[in-house]
């Protein structure tokens, strides 16, 4: 398991709770803590050097989200890699941001902000593009979540942001492989243009075919990913 800093003497007690959930997340969202991994309360709370009680907040949260497991006799488990679960739920975002971009062609796209946005990210020339794994899949989360944002339905968009967190964990993954970058450029880019030109029809197969071959790929490069990891 990662090390946690230590708790600073001023530190809130919630403040920790808090650190140590973000520190736990992104050690199951970077492989340095493999599904099937066990641990206990005590062994995180010797690590970041508090007491159990915001270790065990940050840990149920974790439970709560579907990260862990809790096992009252034999401690905390990382939950095992459901490939079942990750493609119910791109299934879903195909379905929430198509129905956004069937919305979008009803709304006056002319100097909307969201959209600008967007075409300020994604319709450049292929030397302006960024290469960093971490920013393009920044940006890609973005692009995804903005369609939503831009639909205008809070319901959707708040549906939308709870499983973009979900995936996250498989999704980051995606951009690990430099064809992968430029394809996501390339993808949302034509995306996009349809968008401008009102072809919903055209979009949504154009949407739903990069979800699917992102979904692909995440599947092979997180199968490998837990290979190697794994000791």
């Amino acid at each position: 398991m990662a090390i946690i800093p230590s708790q600073t003497p001023k530190q809130r007690p919630d403040n920790l709770a808090e650190r140590i959930y973000q520190q736990l997340k992104e050690d199951i969202f970077a492989f340095r803590l493999l599904p099937g991994d066990r641990f206990s309360e005590g062994e995180v709370a010797e690590r970041v050097q508090a007491s159990r009680t915001p270790v065990r907040q940050a840990l149920y949260r974790l439970e709560r989200e579907g990260y862990l497991e809790v096992y009252f006799r034999s401690g905390w488990r990382v939950r095992a890699f459901d490939f079942n679960y990750f493609e119910e739920l791109y299934d879903v975002r195909i379905v929430l941001e198509c129905a956004a971009l069937a919305r979008l062609g009803e709304l006056d796209l002319e100097q909307h902000p969201i959209i600008d946005e967007l075409k300020r990210t994604w319709l450049m020339a292929p030397v302006e593009r960024l290469q960093d794994p971490q920013q393009v899949s920044a940006l890609d989360e973005r692009f995804h979540c903005a369609l939503l944002e831009a639909a205008a339905n809070k319901e959707m968009a708040r549906l939308h942001t709870e499983i973009t967190e979900k995936i996250r964990i498989t999704r980051r993954l995606d951009f690990t492989q430099t064809a992968r970058i430029e394809a996501t450029y390339d993808e949302h880019a034509q995306i996009l243009d349809a968008v401008l030109k009102r072809q919903t029809e055209h979009a949504q197969q154009l949407l739903k075919r990069h979800i699917e071959i992102s979904k692909q790929e995440v599947r092979n490069i997180t199968l490998h990913r837990l290979h190697v990891a794994r000791p």
